[in-house]
């Protein structure tokens, strides 16, 4: 093989492509429950739109993003997160001038310059879902609702949600001067002591232990909240104690990018070692006038898909390979002038919504039913020449190892009633 995938990007083959699908699902149906609606935006935006939005002092600007000339001279950069791309979508698309908010959702790659590792890739992928246009504490428990159902319904238990708060331009700036003037004092090197001064809270979320370690006494945030967003952020937790959602105050919590203020949060795994976020969000009421858009307050949330296929795997272990199709009915020509007669009835059970497939080529019968049992279908069914003369189908039911032959004519609503109580799309 000459060829193989750039380093640092995740790809899903069988069996394992099932769990992503999975999880991708469980969040979008979580969504559509609370009525979001689906988008899809640009995979690569102008450089400028990610420096003003998610902010030059964010490690992403400044170290990670794939940014190019294309041949037009634009500035281009693959988008290293959703947020910014789907607020310049809502107002390029004048959906904020209708009614408020606007609920959208979305997934898909994105792409970072880190070291590969575990959990953390160059190309990877993500759920992410907008709520735009309304400072409502009750959106923000939605959105982490939303979240939560997805992940309870995906069967995971080993999760914790964080919560904190990051104030607003009202009440941060009394913080900001208070952390600089504790930050300025500690032994920290010459990257750290540049980001006190554009950024301290990032500081705050740097995971090195010598610098976590030094940074342990310093000032919380929740001391310096004005009046409006202490209140906000009660109202947050008390909605998520109704909502029975549990969490955990996480003082120390902070988001990698700099638009979020107010509501924060992040969910962690705990079998996932050091990359152990799964997903986490905030608010961001700030960010649509920063890449030149009118005043609209939103918050979200992005999960990695990726983390949570790990999640899933380190809660159920490996998926098999019959969970990567999930077949139900496997059909077996025998002899070369029955195939039409098994394709004519397997495309018949999947437009009645069977997950159904087939032999194809030449296969002994000893063969074709080891495929059957590979597939993981529940039943088995065989056409030859006996079958033909017959107008019969054979079923053979893979569970239990009976048989039973069906006219042919009934052989489609025969296998409907006996999956009745399987799913069967």
């Amino acid at each position: 093989m000459t060829f193989q995938a750039p380093k640092g990007v995740s790809e899903y083959v069988p069996p394992r492509s099932a769990l992503f699908a999975e999880a991708r699902e469980a969040f979008a149906e979580s969504a559509r429950r609370a009525c979001y609606a689906n988008v899809e935006t640009a995979v690569f935006e102008d450089t400028g739109l990610f420096v003003r939005g998610v902010g030059e002092s964010s490690d992403v600007v400044r170290k990670e993003m794939y940014s190019f000339q294309d041949r037009g001279g634009r500035e281009i950069t693959l988008r290293p997160e959703f947020t910014a791309g789907v607020v310049r979508a809502v107002l390029e698309h004048n959906l904020h001038k209708g009614a408020l908010p606007v609920k959208v959702f979305t997934s898909g790659p994105a792409f970072r310059y880190e070291r590969p590792q575990s959990g953390r890739y160059r190309q990877f992928y993500q759920f992410d879902l907008e709520a735009i246009g309304t400072e409502d504490p009750a959106v923000d428990a939605e959105t982490i609702a939303v979240a939560y159902d997805a992940y309870k319904s995906l069967g995971l238990t080993q999760f914790t949600l964080l919560l904190n708060t990051l104030g607003d331009k009202n009440c941060r700036p009394a913080y900001r001067a208070a952390l600089q003037d504790f930050l300025r004092k500690l032994d920290l090197d010459e990257d750290t002591r540049a980001r006190i001064e554009i950024n301290p809270l990032r500081v705050l979320d740097d995971k090195r232990p010598e610098v976590r370690q030094q940074t342990a006494n310093a000032p919380y945030i929740v001391d310096y909240l004005c009046g409006d967003c202490k209140t906000h952020h009660d109202t947050v937790r008390a909605l998520l104690t109704s909502l029975n959602i549990p969490f955990e105050d996480a003082p120390r919590l902070v988001r990698g990018l700099d638009y979020y203020m107010r509501t924060t949060y992040e969910f962690d795994h705990a079998l996932l070692g050091a990359q152990s976020g799964i997903g986490g969000g905030g608010r961001y009421d700030g960010l649509s006038e920063d890449i030149g858009g009118p005043s609209l307050p939103g918050i979200g949330f992005a999960v990695g898909l990726d983390r949570i296929v790990l999640a899933i795997e380190s809660e159920r272990g490996a998926p098999t390979a019959h969970a990567a199709v999930g077949c139900q009915v496997f059909g077996v020509p025998l002899g070369g002038d029955a195939h039409a007669d098994v394709l004519a009835l397997i495309t018949a059970l999947r437009r009645a919504g069977v997950r159904a497939d087939m032999i194809f080529g030449s296969r002994g019968l000893k063969g074709a039913m080891k495929a059957a049992d590979r597939s993981g279908a529940r039943f088995a069914v065989l056409i030859g020449a006996e079958e033909k003369n017959a107008a019969t189908v054979r079923m053979n039911d893979l569970q239990s190892g009976d048989q039973q032959d069906v006219a042919a004519t009934s052989a489609t609503e025969w296998l409907l009633n006996k999956l009745s109580g399987e799913e069967t799309e």
